[in-house]
C-alpha cells in the first residue's frame, strides 16, 4: 500500500475510534419501530455507486409513497446524478454550501439515517454523527461498532446492490432479487441521439466502451482497434466519456465495421444505447451497472482484485470475465477477449 493511503486508512480508523470513545454506545442491534416519514440516505460519490444505490430508493418510495428521501452528496457527480430521480425529495451536498446544508439538514430532525459504505470514512462517520435522526442503520464494520442503532451483518464481498436493499430488511419491506436490479430515470434525449438509435433497431450490434475511471482499469487504444479487426462481419458501436471523445472518433475513422455514434451527455443517454445490443465489451466500470438495468450480456475486463468483481460485478446478467494476471487491464490479452466474446455469441 502507497504511504498516502496507508495515512489516510490510518486517520480514518483513528477517527472512528475517537467517536466510538466519545459519543454514547448503540448496540447495533435494535429494532425499528417508529414512523418513517423522512430517510437521510449517505450516498457514496461515484456514478457507479449512484446506480447501484437506485434500487433501494425505488422500493423505498414504492412502500411509502409519502416518505421523504434525503439524498446526501459527498461529490458533485453523485448530486447531478440524483437531480432527476422523481422518487427522491431533495439533494445536499455535505461539502458544499454550508449555510444550506445547515438548515435543511443539521437544524432538523430525520426519522432514520443509512450510511451506505460498509467501511470506515471519516465523512460519512462525521455525517453519521452530526445528523439528528431516531434511528441510525450502517454496516458492520469493527469501526462502526457502538455508533449505529443497527448494524446490518452482511458478508464483505456481497454485492452493493443487495447490501443497499438490506435496509428494507430492517425496515421489515418484503421485496425479491429482481427488484434488486438497479434502473436509471429517464431523461431528455438529443435529436441526434434520437436519430442513432433509430439506426440500431433492426440490427445487432455489439458495444465496447474505451473509457475507465482509473490508469489501471484501461485498455490500450490498439488493443481496442486490433479486437474490432478480429470481427470484420460484426457491427460495432464505440462509447466513451468526455475525455476519451478523440479516442473515440479516430477508432471510428479507422475501424470500418463501427457506427459512428454522438456524443452522449450522461448515463441515461448511454444506457439508451445500451439496451439496443447484443452484447456490451466493458472494462470495471458503471457501465457495468447499466448492463446490469438493462439486462445486456457483458463481456467485463478486470484487474485481479477479487473484491471489484463480488462487491460490484455484474449482477443479474449472462456475462464472460477476463482477468488480467497483473494489477492492471492492460495485462489482459487480445485472444482472451476474442475468446470471451465467441462464448457469448
Amino acid at each position: 500500500m502507497k504511504p498516502r493511503k496507508k495515512k489516510k486508512r490510518q486517520f480514518r480508523q483513528a477517527f472512528a475510534r475517537f467517536l466510538q470513545l466519545l459519543l454514547p454506545s448503540r448496540n447495533g442491534a435494535a429494532t425499528f419501530n417508529g414512523k418513517l416519514n423522512s430517510v437521510a440516505i449517505l450516498a457514496q460519490e461515484k456514478l457507479g455507486d449512484c446506480v447501484l444505490l437506485t434500487p433501494l430508493i425505488r422500493n423505498l418510495r414504492r412502500a411509502y409513497p409519502d416518505l421523504e428521501i434525503h439524498i446526501i452528496a459527498f461529490s458533485r457527480e453523485s448530486a447531478t446524478f440524483f437531480l432527476n430521480d422523481p422518487d427522491v425529495t431533495a439533494i445536499h451536498q455535505a461539502k458544499k454550501k454550508p449555510t444550506d446544508f445547515f438548515k435543511n439538514v443539521l437544524i432538523r430532525k430525520f426519522d432514520l439515517l443509512f450510511n451506505t459504505k460498509d467501511h470506515p470514512s471519516a465523512h460519512f462517520l462525521l455525517q453519521s454523527v452530526l445528523i439528528p435522526a431516531n434511528f441510525r442503520v450502517g454496516h458492520r464494520n469493527p469501526f462502526h461498532e457502538h455508533l449505529y442503532d443497527r448494524l446490518i451483518d452482511l458478508d464483505y464481498h456481497t454485492h452493493m446492490s443487495l447490501k443497499n436493499c438490506a435496509l428494507l430488511d430492517v425496515l421489515g419491506i418484503h421485496y425479491g432479487l429482481e427488484e434488486c436490479r438497479p434502473s436509471l430515470s429517464p431523461q431528455p434525449l438529443s435529436d441526434e441521439l434520437h436519430h442513432f438509435l433509430s439506426q440500431l433497431c433492426d440490427k445487432k450490434v455489439t458495444g465496447i466502451n474505451i473509457s475507465a475511471g482509473e490508469p489501471n482499469r484501461t485498455w490500450p487504444e490498439k488493443n481496442w482497434t486490433q479486437l474490432l479487426e478480429r470481427f470484420p462481419n460484426r457491427k460495432f458501436v464505440v462509447l466513451s466519456g468526455p475525455a476519451e471523445t478523440e479516442v473515440k472518433a479516430k477508432i471510428e475513422r479507422i475501424c470500418h465495421n463501427t457506427l459512428a455514434s454522438p456524443p452522449t451527455a450522461n448515463l441515461y443517454e448511454v444506457l439508451r444505447i445500451v439496451e439496443k445490443l447484443d452484447l456490451l465489451i466493458t472494462p470495471d466500470t458503471s457501465l457495468i451497472h447499466i448492463a446490469s438495468a438493462t439486462k445486456t450480456p457483458i463481456v467485463g475486463l478486470y484487474r485481479q482484485a477479487p473484491q471489484d468483481i463480488t462487491r460490484f460485478g455484474p449482477f443479474l446478467i449472462q456475462n464472460e470475465l477476463t482477468i488480467s494476471k497483473t494489477g492492471d487491464v492492460s495485462g489482459i490479452q487480445i485472444s482472451t477477449v476474442v475468446s470471451a466474446i465467441k462464448k457469448m455469441v
